[in-house]
């Protein structure tokens, strides 16, 4: 069989498809002179690792149907994201165990979940609840942080809780996040008023990321002790960028990414229902939101933005059409960085990731995408 090369930003893997339809894939020394077709781009799947839904549905919905998961991540998939950490929002206890199971079981049950899917992303409870870092997260179900909540909420579940957004202010934030870390859980900084001890005791007990950073802050901040400039300058943290324009400018975006450099940053949607539909009315969490002409979500009759219309490929492309980095860098946001970043967290609770392949455009979206059976050779 001929072996074609995926690039992913940061390096190639070859992959060649057997007669039994599986695909061995293993990492190359080689360039994209592996690729058969000439002139044809070929990648690695697309990784998002905060998403609230997609295509018409909310992972956040106590309803949600197996139909309702294969529709979704069929709409991803279409933008070339192939593996995704379904995101929770804060609410009660409860409502989180509900919510949690309803999604679980949905995966569990449908066709693309259990490939796409390999465990979740908890954004809230711990999170500030100061006006301004809330968001459109209700400040009332903020709770300190539990490591107990967290094993509560897992209890039930078919796949774990590989990501938890917190406040690194809050108290108990320094042992709760040592505690997930050593049980192989991303952990993400956010929706918070830190200062720079904060984010520094956040990184010596094991945070590694910066969730949507520039956004779940106050509009108005001190010029130089704020938490969006003390994460930019920690270069020993991950951030996480929603490059839709209506979070962050452009202008800034460009700036932020240069600040973390682009083998520090990566690209996620925070998509939600909206995404992939057109301009009206949807819900997150039981919140009735808007989606605008321009792409933009709020929570209906409030200026508050909640989540976003963005697709993964058109991150990508925005990245580039915006001039911040070329094509390969922003697949290596959106792809080598989530993937060095999750790889290692899925390997520790022996899950096994299903890679994807893109065939790309010219004009930076895919043509086609792909989710076959993977076997990974690491030599």
């Amino acid at each position: 069989m001929v072996p074609r090369a995926l690039d992913t930003g940061l390096e190639f893997l070859v992959a060649i498809t057997g007669s039994d339809g599986r695909i061995a894939v293993s990492k190359s020394n080689a360039k994209k002179t592996l690729t058969a077709e000439e002139g044809v781009i070929r990648s690695a799947g697309l990784f998002d690792l905060q998403v609230n839904g997609f295509n018409g549905v909310d992972f956040n919905d106590e309803n949600i149907t197996a139909d309702d998961i294969d529709r979704a991540f069929s709409g991803m998939l279409e933008t070339g994201v192939t593996t995704c950490l379904p995101t929770i929002i804060t609410a009660s206890e409860e409502t989180l165990k509900r919510r949690l199971l309803s999604l679980d079981n949905a995966i569990t049950k449908s066709q693309l979940g259990p490939l796409m899917a390999p465990g979740y992303h908890l954004e809230g409870p711990f999170l500030s609840p100061k006006e301004g870092y809330a968001g459109c997260h209700p400040p009332g179900d903020m709770v300190l942080p539990s490591r107990d909540l967290v094993r509560g909420l897992e209890k039930n579940l078919s796949r774990p809780i590989l990501y938890v957004t917190i406040a690194p202010e809050l108290e108990g934030a320094h042992e709760f996040i040592a505690w997930a870390a050593s049980h192989h859980k991303i952990v993400g900084v956010g929706h918070s008023a830190l200062k720079r001890n904060d984010l520094s005791s956040a990184v010596e007990a094991g945070a590694v990321i910066s969730t949507h950073l520039g956004n779940g802050v106050a509009q108005i901040l001190p010029r130089f002790d704020n938490p969006v400039l003390w994460q930019l300058s920690e270069d020993r943290i991950l951030g996480a960028f929603i490059a839709d324009g209506v979070h962050i400018p452009p202008e800034i975006l460009k700036s932020f990414i240069r600040a973390k450099g682009v083998e520090r940053s990566i690209l996620v949607t925070d998509a939600i229902a909206a995404a992939k539909s057109s301009p009206g009315k949807y819900f997150l969490a039981g919140m009735a939101v808007d989606l605008n002409e321009k792409g933009a979500v709020h929570v209906s009759g409030s200026p508050l933005l909640a989540g976003s219309s963005l697709r993964m490929d058109q991150a990508v492309a925005n990245i580039v059409k915006w001039g911040i980095a070329d094509f390969r860098s922003a697949l290596r946001m959106a792809c080598a960085n989530p993937m060095t970043l999750l790889g290692p967290i899925c390997k520790a609770h022996g899950i096994e990731l299903s890679l994807g392949e893109i065939v790309w455009g010219e004009d930076h979206h895919p043509r086609t995408v792909s989710l076959g059976s993977y076997e990974w050779h690491d030599n």
